[in-house]
This record gives C-alpha cells, structure tokens and sequence, in this order.
C-alpha cells in the first residue's frame, strides 16, 4: 500500500485504539472509549464498504428472545444462566436506545407473537405447561408477566388457533439505528475506515500490531468486534451463522403488526413500511448455512416464500422486493465472549444472533476491558 505521508500520519500512526469491525460492538466500543478519553485517537477499521456482518443485514428485532427459545436454552444453561442473558439483552437494547433516542432509530413496541404449527401441538403445549414458571423465572426482571396466552391474530393459516405474547417486545429500523451511530461516531472524531480488511495480529515492540494487505500498522490498544468473521483472528468457540432474509414489496392496507417467532425462532418476520420481511429457516441446513459467505440458497428461499402463501399472507397477493443474508456469530454456549486475547488486545464476540439486543453493551464491557488492560 503506497500511502502518502498525509495519510500515514492522519489514519495510520499514534493510534491510541484500533476497533476492528464497524458494526454496533465496534462503534459502541469506540463511543464509550471516546466518552472516557476525549482526546485518545481511536480507528475503526471495516472489511467491507458497509458492516459486513449483520448490524446492517439483521431484521430490526429489539427482543430477548421467544418462550420456546428460553426453554430450550434451560436445557443447556442454568436458570441463572439464562436470567443472566436476559437481562444482559435488555441491558443492552435500554442502552442502545438511551444512545440513540427511539425516534432516531424508529422503535416502537407493538409487542412480538410466537405462532405454532398445526401440524405439531407438542411445542405449544410444553410452552404452556411452562407459562407460568417462565414468567415467574422472569419477574424479578420486569416486575410484571412477560407471556400471556392469546387468540392468533391476523389471520394466519396453518397455525395453532392459540399463540404466545410478549407485550415487551418491540421493533426497529435498522437502516436508521446504523446510520445514526456512524453519525454519532464521526461527529465525536473517531475515523471510520472502510475496505480496510485487518489480518494477522502480532506483537512488535510490546505493542500490538495487525496487517491490512501490505501495511503494517502499529496501535497501543486493539478491540475485536467482528463476531461472526472471529475465527478469521482469533481462536475462540465461535462459528460463522448465515442468516437468509427477504421483503416483500408495499402491502396495501396491511394489517399484520408487531414480531412474530415460529419454531423456537429459526423463523421470524415482523412489518415494516407496509412489507413483510422474514427470515431464518437455516435450521433446513446447518452446515450450508455455518459459513463467513454471503450469499443465497434455493431450499431457504423457496421454503421461505412457501411460508409467506401458505401461513403469514394466505389471501393476500405480494411481490418479493428483494433477498439478502449476514453473518452472525454463534457457538455452543449463549453467553458473548468479552475476554482479553493477548496483551493489549481484547475482543467481543459470539453475540448468537442477538445483536441488536446486546450489541452496544457488549461494546461498552469491550472498551471498559481494553482500559483496564491499559492501566496494568
């Protein structure tokens, strides 16, 4: 890379804190470690010209997850355990809109729905069957019942006439919620580079270093918020999730309102702009889907848009608008791992499909970890 001395001086030198990944860990990581050090020098460093993971890709749920999901995480982590995640998930949504503002990143709470096949009672009725001890495990959390059993609404086809609700669940704009963060970013000076694809980290005269093609770049603190791409820096319980998702065009007078989870959310569609987007069916096809790529397949598409005529818009026409994936970060544990990698280096990754929920929180543990490495 043939830099001139202007630009090796602006954006490659005295860097105080290189955040790898601009997405809501990084640029939440680089706004707190700005916040507590006004004049520190701090690079973001992208690999692509947006986010490449999937705080641009993902489908604007401001959730903690769906009763069916709780109940299967209880049989891998401890009721503490799972507390602990939920809270930490409505930790981090409190602070992400306490930093943005609702009307800046278009949230509202219109509440969230699980549906249920008719074709499989055994879900929704070991979910009813745990109704009330899960909204008793959660209370403490919100001082009020989390779930309640409703009547299916709006009309869908080939699900259990009854459904779950979650009047806490709300809803946002994705597009909004990223765009007013690099905003927020570059209006408190921290430099946004994009293209800028980081590889090996090394140490060189005890302070960290990392390669971008030939460049080598030199930083006295690193922070990795790259979460599904982790395993291209690091080797940690962290592996690549593809998320496929699609919109439809406009809906006139669409009537459909809020989130909505089926199969312990390896489905879910919500409205936005008189469209329906949804997404997920990966559980068709783990290994195809556990890969860093973007990109879609046919048994995803095809078994999404089935869903959309046959269950969500039955009697409705619609067009598809567009399809697109991302890439989340998932592993055999729920919990993200915020962990000191080497010195003066930290990472927070293996956000498992809860990023927006916890994103920007985990970026605020990420940079209070690279200032307590700092001052040993």
């Amino acid at each position: 890379m043939n830099l001139s001395y202007w630009e090796h001086t602006s954006w490659f030198t005295n860097i105080d804190f290189a955040i790898i990944g601009s997405g809501i860990v990084g640029l939440s990581c680089a706004l707190e470690l700005k916040e507590c050090h006004p004049k520190a020098k701090i690079v973001v460093f992208e690999k692509g010209m947006l986010p490449s993971g999937a705080s641009t890709k993902n489908a604007g749920f401001a959730c903690f997850g769906s009763i069916s999901e709780i109940l299967q995480d209880l049989t891998t982590h401890s009721p503490e355990q799972v507390v602990a995640l939920i809270s930490e998930r409505l930790k981090g949504l409190s602070t992400l809109r306490a930093s943005l503002t609702d009307q800046r990143i278009a949230y509202t709470q219109l509440g969230g729905y699980e549906l249920f096949p008719d074709t499989d009672s055994a879900v929704l009725d070991r979910c009813v069957k745990n109704l009330d001890a899960i909204n008793e495990l959660l209370y403490p959390i919100f001082n009020d019942n989390v779930f309640a059993l409703v009547d299916t609404p709006f009309g869908f086809k080939n699900v259990a006439p009854k459904a779950i609700f979650n009047k806490f669940e709300g809803q946002l704009d994705t597009g909004k919620m990223m765009t007013a963060l690099l905003e927020k970013a570059s209006s408190k000076g921290i430099l946004i580079l994009n293209n800028a694809s980081v590889k090996a980290i090394s140490q060189k005269n005890l302070l960290p270093t990392f390669t971008i093609g030939s460049l080598t770049v030199e930083a006295k603190n690193i922070c990795i918020a790259t979460n599904g791409f982790a395993a291209e820096l690091l080797q940690e319980d962290v592996t690549p999730a593809r998320a496929q998702v699609l919109i439809t065009k406009p809906i006139k007078d669409l009537a459909i309102k809020g989130t909505f989870h089926i199969d312990c959310g390896y489905y879910y569609f919500r409205n936005i702009d008189n469209r329906i987007l949804f997404g997920g069916a990966r559980n068709l096809d783990f290994q195809t889907e556990n890969t860093s790529q973007t990109g879609l397949t046919p048994i995803i598409q095809d078994r999404l848009e089935q869903l959309l005529k046959s269950t969500i818009l039955p009697q409705t026409p619609f067009e598809i608008d567009t399809r697109w994936s991302g890439i989340m970060g998932v592993g055999t544990q729920k919990k993200p791992i915020v962990k000191q990698v080497y010195p003066n280096v930290c990472c927070g990754v293996r956000l498992g499909g809860m990023g927006v929920a916890i994103g920007s929180s985990i970026g605020q543990e990420l940079a209070a970890l690279s200032l307590k490495n700092q001052q040993r």
